[in-house]
C-alpha cells in the first residue's frame, strides 16, 4: 500500500477495518518518533461537557481497542457512566490518522490482572501510590505515597487495585484519513451494520 494515498482497492477488498488499521499501525511503528501507540481520548462530563486526553492504548484486536487506566480518574468515571467513548489516532509521520467511535466494555479481571502483571513494578506501585484526577497538596506528598507504597509490599507481588481495569472500545465506525495535496485529503470511513461492516468514501 502507498504511503502517498488510499486507493480504493485498500478498503473495497476488505469486509472488515482492523486488517487495514493492523497494516498502518505497524507502518507507524517503523516511522512514528514517538509512541505509535499515542491516542486522544475523548468521553464527555456528567453535564455533557467534553473531555479529552493523551493515553496509549494497550491492547487491540478484532474485538476492539483497549487502555487501561484507574477507575476512580475524570476518565474512569465518566466513561463508566456514559459507557461510550471515542479515539483519534494522529501519525504525523505518516500524514494519517484514525477515527474511532463505538460503545465501551469493561475487560474481564483475568485480562486485567495478566496487563498489570506485565507493568514495571514502578508502574505497579504508581497505581496504589497516585489517587489519579484528584487534587494534590505537592509533589512530596505523592513521593512520600510511593515510598509509603513501597515498604509496603516490600519483596511481594503488587497485587492490581482493585480500583484499576481496563476498558474496550468496540467500534461502530472507523475512519481513515490520508493527508492529500491542496487539502483533497482521503476519507474512508467503515460502520458496523448489524454483523458486517459497510464502507464508503467521504468528502474530505
Amino acid at each position: 500500500m502507498s504511503a502517498a494515498t488510499l486507493t480504493e482497492s485498500d478498503f473495497t477488498k476488505r469486509d472488515e477495518p482492523f486488517s487495514l488499521f493492523r497494516e498502518w499501525l505497524e507502518d507507524a511503528k517503523a516511522s512514528e518518533i514517538n509512541d505509535p501507540h499515542a491516542v486522544a481520548l475523548a468521553s464527555v462530563d456528567a453535564d455533557g461537557l467534553p473531555d479529552v486526553r493523551m493515553v496509549l492504548m494497550n491492547g487491540f484486536d478484532e474485538r476492539g481497542f483497549t487502555i487501561f487506566t484507574n477507575f476512580e480518574s475524570a476518565k474512569g468515571r465518566e466513561i463508566l457512566a456514559s459507557m461510550k467513548a471515542a479515539m483519534c489516532f494522529h501519525w504525523k509521520s505518516l500524514r494519517r490518522s484514525v477515527r474511532v467511535r463505538g460503545h465501551v466494555e469493561v475487560v474481564s479481571d483475568d485480562e486485567a490482572d495478566a496487563y498489570f502483571a506485565t507493568r514495571p513494578r514502578g508502574s505497579q506501585i504508581g497505581a496504589w501510590a497516585s489517587k489519579q484526577s484528584r487534587a494534590l497538596g505537592s509533589r512530596e506528598e505523592l513521593e512520600e505515597a510511593v515510598v509509603a507504597q513501597t515498604e509496603r509490599f516490600g519483596e511481594d507481588t503488587v497485587p492490581r487495585p482493585t480500583y484499576w481495569s481496563g476498558f474496550r472500545l468496540v467500534p461502530e465506525t472507523i475512519e481513515f484519513w490520508h493527508d492529500r495535496p491542496f487539502r483533497l485529503h482521503d476519507r474512508v470511513v467503515f460502520k458496523k451494520d448489524g454483523d458486517r461492516w459497510a464502507t464508503e468514501r467521504l468528502y474530505p
